[in-house]
């Protein structure tokens, strides 16, 4: 990739393609890369960084939203289904499958409710027992074997539960056992989807840290939140995909009105070693008696991950996980695990962010769509330029929400699809195995190729697929170790700040790598990696102090992050 001084340095010379997006989450990223799969070139600001808002915190699900049956959106979930089916295949180095069991505490309980709203009835969700369940997955099933790639779901007795998972409460009386599947780095898949876009169609530009402020006579101000530099362009279409910024986003275009009606979700990381061991590699999807949907499934051999949380909120900033939400997540999990004691400092990890919901002032937050719109704005006397607005969507159904957009550009311009995304495989995912199997093979002869050891080999295959080919050669180049961080390399880290437009230490902590989300930082960790990256970037002394502050503060006040003082 480009760095990111050459993309300002186009911008200065204002030799830029005519189509202008606004956000730079999955949504916008995902219509920049198959508008570049066309060879329609667009340029895309992202006032943060690549994937720092919402689509930083999802509950790292790729899933077919079996409980949108439950609100009669059966369209919704045939597609996403599809997606996920076509996210194992294309992103198979970072989505996998996750085996999802219902705990069930009746056998016929909820049918008629269930039914009522399928049939839109009502749309009110409620508790459901293990046979409106079953006829469900009878259905999920059935819209999944669309590039199925997963089994059929099965119904497990009490006993066969318990036998399993020693955990469930005594009153469980039956488990349904389905599969989706699981997204581990959702900020990389962003990442290489900008870098395959730019690649496939190079007159493409992505740039992070550059702000749409205002517009005026069809001249939208951009402002560079690095240096404060702003830069005036001349779209003659735009494409605001700014997710919960949307209205913020509109209101600076010169719109009125309100499209969003968002919803907080928290997450917790944990630290626990037992209860991780416990639910061997399954993950507990389960509904609250407020008719929430939460979840925990492990990660790895020593944690857990629990969500999600869904209040009522208009203000995208509102993206930080509360005392309330924390206790309330502890209080709903102890009727499914009773014997499991989760405490506040088993928390190595906290992330939030508001979900880009379509307007709807009333009723059950559960019920709310999780579909997405796409709204059209014509182009006026003192905003010459069409707009088209995302509205909703979700990480699944990123790449056909994708689609559908960039279709009514093509159709704006009078050019026909060149080529499909649907069997595209996405950055390292590219030459990599789809079985597992094949896999420890593959990062068997990175090792014999490079002289790594096999063990570091796997590790880098399995953070980056395919390219860690490049990560290999980078470090056989420059063997340094960090005395602070065990998992990963100076040269990796160098590699990511020269090649994929970091911006702030945080991009690194955050974003470009796992280190915050795994509980893998310490204060002396966080001072080896500023090195690293101020000798990268050219940062001056006083720039790099400011980093690690920053950075520091950003995973304690606003993560709750685990920080010692060393590993």
């Amino acid at each position: 990739m480009r760095r990111r001084e050459e993309i300002i340095d186009r911008l200065r010379s204002g030799e830029l393609p005519d189509i202008l997006i606004i956000g730079g989450g999955i949504n916008g990223v995902g219509t920049f890369r198959d508008l570049a799969a066309q060879n329609v070139p667009a340029l895309l600001v992202e006032a943060g960084d690549f994937s720092s808002g919402t689509s930083a915190a999802p509950s790292r699900l790729i899933h077919g939203g079996l409980r949108y049956l439950e609100t009669g959106e059966a369209a919704l979930v045939r597609e996403s289904l599809t997606e996920r089916n076509l996210l194992l295949k294309n992103a198979c180095h970072v989505v996998q499958p996750l085996p999802v069991w219902v705990p069930l505490r009746s056998w016929f309980g909820g049918t008629f409710g269930a039914i009522a709203r399928f049939l839109k009835l009502t749309r009110t969700p409620g508790r459901k027992g293990a046979i409106p369940v079953k006829l469900g997955l009878m259905l999920y099933d059935a819209f999944g074997r669309t590039q199925q790639t997963m089994p059929d779901h099965r119904l497990l007795t009490k006993r066969q539960a318990r036998a399993e998972m020693p955990v469930l409460a005594p009153d469980i009386r039956a488990v349904a056992e389905y599969y989706d599947a699981r997204i581990t780095h959702p900020e990389r898949l962003v990442m290489e989807l900008v870098a395959d876009a730019e690649t496939e169609c190079p007159d493409s530009l992505a740039i992070p840290y550059l702000k749409a402020i205002s517009q005026e006579n069809g001249r939208v101000t951009l402002r560079d939140m690095a240096s404060g530099e702003t830069f005036d362009v001349a779209p003659r279409l735009v494409i605001n995909a700014s997710g919960a910024w949307v209205d913020e986003v509109q209101s600076g275009l010169g719109f009125s009105g309100r499209l969003m009606g968002g919803t907080r979700g928290s997450h917790v990381v944990l630290k626990q070693p037992a209860l991780a061991q416990k639910m061997n590699g399954k993950m507990l999807y389960f509904e609250t008696d407020d008719h929430r949907a939460c979840l925990i499934y492990p990660m790895g051999d020593d944690r857990v991950f629990l969500g999600t949380t869904d209040i009522r909120s208009d203000d995208p900033g509102d993206n930080f996980c509360t005392d309330a939400e924390i206790d309330y997540l502890f209080n709903v999990l102890r009727p499914i695990m009773p014997n499991e004691d989760l405490r506040r400092e088993d928390i190595i990890f906290t992330i939030a962010g508001v979900r880009p919901l379509p307007l709807q002032e009333a009723g059950v937050t559960g019920s709310i769509s999780r579909d997405h719109r796409l709204d059209t704005f014509a182009a006026t006397a003192d905003r010459p330029f069409e707009t088209l607005t995302l509205v909703g969507g979700k990480w699944t159904t990123y790449r056909a929400f994708a689609e559908q957009v960039s279709d009514v550009v093509l159709q704006r311009q009078n050019r026909p699809r060149l080529a499909s995304t649907a069997d595209r495989a996405i950055g390292g995912a590219v030459g990599y195995p789809f079985a597992t199997a094949e896999r420890q093979a593959w990062a068997n002869r990175l090792a014999r190729d490079t002289g790594l050891t096999r063990e570091r080999c796997a590790i880098l295959a399995q953070r980056y697929g395919a390219r860690a080919s490049a990560v290999a050669e980078a470090e056989c180049a420059d063997p340094r170790q960090f005395a602070s961080i065990r998992a990963y390399s100076p040269a990796e880290i160098s590699l990511i700040c020269t090649q994929e437009r970091v911006t702030r230490l945080d991009d690194i902590v955050l974003r470009r790598t796992l280190m915050g989300f795994e509980g893998a930082l310490s204060e002396s960790g966080i001072n080896e990696l500023a090195d690293v990256a101020a000798a990268a970037l050219d940062w001056t002394e006083d720039r790099r102090a400011t980093e690690i502050a920053q950075t520091t503060q950003l995973l304690r006040d606003h993560h709750r992050a685990l920080i010692r003082a060393s590993l």
